[in-house]
């Protein structure tokens, strides 16, 4: 996992420091005689989630960052904010799109407390995208109240529970699926350019796909895997696959590879043994389960037990 802070009161300490967290950008301070900026960042390779506090305004010039910048407010403002035909202002509880990763972008940020979170573009397609060309955000703003507050939970929940413990971050598959789940999330709140129905003709819905995509959950459980990883085994798009399993299954693709290393973390906790010092917790992180609440509670619906019963020998 990676990790920096900043903390200073001098604008030229805090404008070259931004450029090297960033991208190249000029800042300027509009508050006379304050001007501290405290930044904490916590991310894993393809994602990054950044806690800003900046006691002053400040503009800002930042070139393109080649990479999906989010930005959610806390407290404070953002004003004059505009990359090419936008411009905008944002204020607590807003959660926005900052700019396409191709786009340079301007504003400013008065007195504010808010969080920057950056993703690999790339994981759009991984997710939702056929392979052929790259997934696009085409708008900055939510597509309603309800989805900026479902990406604001998950963007909370993988600050507050993946990247707060370098020991879950840095298991694998714990990774990968926080990863596809911010990106799944992205999607979800943003316009963009993935379908949203899949072509539904073709062999995509055969049960071929079906057949071979299975077949390479099942043997590609213990490593970080992607949906379009399954849709090139089965040699389908992502839209074609996705199509398959909602209508021969009535399932995704990802809740298929969950189901499947929830059942290898069950045959685990059968054949420990208890006396060895192995946990629910250990087991579970192994097969990318990092919430032990949430680990629970999908084993509870599926085994009838609680996963500590099971290890016990219950």
């Amino acid at each position: 996992m990676d990790s920096l802070s900043f903390d200073s009161h001098d604008l030229g300490e805090t404008e070259d420091f931004l450029s090297r967290a960033y991208a190249r950008m000029r800042i300027a301070s509009g508050t006379p005689g304050s001007t501290r900026a405290q930044i904490h960042r916590a991310g894993i390779p393809a994602v990054s989630v950044d806690e800003l506090a900046l006691d002053f305004e400040m503009s800002y010039s930042v070139s393109p960052l080649g990479r999906i910048c989010l930005c959610v407010v806390h407290e404070g403002t953002v004003r004059d904010h505009g990359f090419r035909g936008v411009e905008d202002a944002f204020g607590p509880g807003d959660a926005v799109l900052f700019a396409p990763p191709d786009l340079p972008y301007q504003g400013r940020i008065c007195n504010a407390l808010y969080n920057i979170t950056m993703l690999d573009p790339a994981l759009l397609a991984q997710v939702a995208g056929d392979g052929s060309e790259p997934v696009r955000l085409t708008g900055h703003r939510p597509r309603s109240a309800a989805a900026a507050r479902h990406l604001t939970r998950t963007i909370a929940h993988l600050r507050d529970d993946v990247l707060s413990d370098a020991e879950i971050a840095d298991q694998p598959l714990i990774a990968a699926t926080a990863a596809q789940h911010l990106a799944a999330s992205v999607l979800a709140a943003f316009p963009n350019t993935a379908m949203d129905e899949p072509a539904a003709h073709g062999t995509d819905a055969h049960p071929a796909v079906l057949r071979r995509a299975l077949a390479y959950i099942d043997d590609h459980a213990d490593r970080p895997v992607t949906v379009a990883d399954i849709a090139a085994a089965a040699h389908v798009t992502v839209r074609g696959q996705q199509y398959a399993f909602r209508r021969h299954l009535d399932t995704t693709p990802l809740a298929q590879l969950r189901r499947v290393r929830l059942a290898h973390a069950h045959h685990e906790l059968v054949a420990a043994d208890p006396g060895s010092g192995v946990t629910v917790t250990e087991i579970a992180a192994r097969w990318g389960f990092h919430h032990p609440g949430r680990f629970a509670s999908l084993y509870r619906g599926t085994y009838r037990r609680a996963p500590h019963e099971t290890l016990a020998g219950g």
